[in-house]
This record gives structure tokens, sequence and C-alpha cells, in this order.
């Protein structure tokens, strides 16, 4: 009889141990099959997880939505604020120009957002997780939510109640009249509260003449307006004006080229001429319900 020849010792699937035996099959089977339910278990584990913090954490932003104030009483405290500072409220409409700049430079999702920005929230988030700098994060809603109702505070706790304060602010107000209050109240430097301040004090002008250029310089002021102020840091207010006109092409404000002219027209700034234009900036608005 022949002698079979000896067959060379099969190799394990898979990595398993080299003792030149033969798996069975429905051990192979066995063991693939228990990974696959070991991960679909996890998998659930974790999505279960994700749930239930997902609920907690609507029910948290429930619970601290009602508990923060109302905000019907913003006019009135834009009133008060804009009075403690000498400025005019309500000022005169904000013109295009100047509504179109903070929006392209500030939060250029203002019109579709509802009071917040889930882009901007979630880089601040990793930007802290990461221990970087403050990437921003504030929309429209939230600034002016900080300089009504919580002036001078900082940290986490007064930036989650900007976020929930602007959530009420885009429920109860249209997004027009939000812009108009920012502009009564928002700080463009040089002691000017108010754009109406602002646009008189910087070009001896009423912001319904301003031009695109100056309307971008005002924009830009609002970030860091004591740094960039135009009469004291002449080349800090043009990079910013810069930055803003760039934003304008970004949002299909203006073209190239009209961004360009903008940025090479004079921008007469003022320097003591601005007493008349102060008279007409301190004019009642026609909706002025005084």
């Amino acid at each position: 009889m022949p002698a079979i020849p000896a067959m060379a010792p099969a190799g394990p699937p898979f990595g398993g141990e080299s003792s030149g035996r033969l798996t069975a099959p429905g051990a192979m089977r066995a063991s693939a099959v228990w990974p696959r339910r070991h991960r679909s278990r996890r998998i659930r584990r974790v999505l279960g997880a994700v749930i239930a913090l997902a609920v907690l954490g609507a029910i948290a932003f429930a619970g601290l939505l009602l508990a923060l104030p109302g905000v019907g009483d913003a006019p009135a405290l834009a009133r008060g604020l804009a009075r403690a500072h000498d400025a005019a409220y309500p000022g005169p409409a904000l013109p295009p120009r100047v509504a179109a700049s903070l929006v392209a430079t500030e939060d250029h999702r203002f019109y579709s957002e509802p009071g917040i920005d889930p882009v901007a929230v979630g880089r601040l988030m990793l930007g802290r997780l990461d221990g970087g700098p403050d990437q921003g994060g504030s929309t429209l809603y939230q600034q002016l939510a900080r300089m009504l109702y919580l002036p001078g505070r900082s940290g986490m706790l007064a930036k989650a109640e900007q976020v929930l304060l602007g959530i009420k602010m885009d429920l109860s107000y249209p997004k027009a009249q939000i812009l108009q209050l920012y502009a009564d109240v928002a700080y463009f430097g040089h002691g000017y509260y108010g754009l109406a301040a602002a646009s008189c004090g910087y070009f001896a002008r009423p912001p319904a003449e301003l031009s695109w250029g100056q309307a971008a310089m005002l924009a830009g002021l609002v970030q860091a307006p004591t740094a960039d102020d135009p009469l004291a840091h002449f080349a800090n207010a043009r990079a910013r004006q810069a930055h803003v006109l760039i934003r304008l092409i970004a949002t299909g404000k203006l073209t190239p080229w009209q961004a360009a002219q903008a940025y090479r027209l004079p921008l007469h700034l003022a320097r003591g001429r601005a007493g008349g234009c102060a008279a007409l900036a301190h004019q009642p608005r026609q909706d002025d319900p005084r």
C-alpha cells in the first residue's frame, strides 16, 4: 500500500495559534460571530449613553431657558443704556450699508440662525477642549444680550446665558429690530456710543450718508473699539476696514472691484468737525414711540 504523503500543518485563520491542528468550521464561525455581537452591544450602549445625555441636556437647556428672565424689556434697557452714555435713542434708521457690514463681519449667518450659531459654538467648544484661545462664537443676538443683560460678566456661565438670552431675543423681535438695537447701544471707540455718535464723531456725517468704506470701518470697530480707534490707531482701523470689505465680498454684497474702490476712497475723518452732524443724529426716527 503506498504511503500517504504527510500534509503540511495548516496555519490557523486570522493569526490564531500555530499548533498545526486544523480549526473546525463551526469554531471558526463561532469565533467570528462573537466579536460582532460584542461590538453590537458596545455600539448600543454608546448610543444609549449619547441619547441619555442629549435628553438630559435638553431638559437642562429648557430649565435654564425658563429660569432666565424674559427679554420684553430689551428696548427699555437699550434706552437706559443709551441715555447713560448721552447717546441718541432711538437713533436714526440703520442704513443698509452699515447693516450689511455688521452682519458680514460679526455674524454672517444672522439671517438664517435661530439666535445661536451652532457652527461657531462648536468651534468655541473645541477651542476650550484644546486649551486654545477663545474663538468667538457670539452671534449679534448674544452680543446684544451681553450689553443689555450681562454687562461686565465673563466665563462659561455667562456664555451659556448669552446663548439662551439670544434665543429668547430671536423669538421676541424681528431681525431688523435686533440690528437697530445693536447699532443704538454698541460702543465704537473714542467715547462714541451708538452708531449716530460714531458716524458724526468720526466722519461728520449722519449714518445715512456713509460710504461703503466708512460703513465698513465703523462695523470693524465694535470688536476692539479702543485698539482700532481710527483717530488713535489709524493703521489698525484700516486693517479692520479691509477685513470687513473682504467679508462683504464673501457674503456677496460687494464685488472685488467695488470693495477695492471703497478701500481707495478717502475716509474724510472729522477730527472735531462733528457739531452740525450731531444735531441731525439726535433727531428721532419716525417710528420713535415718544
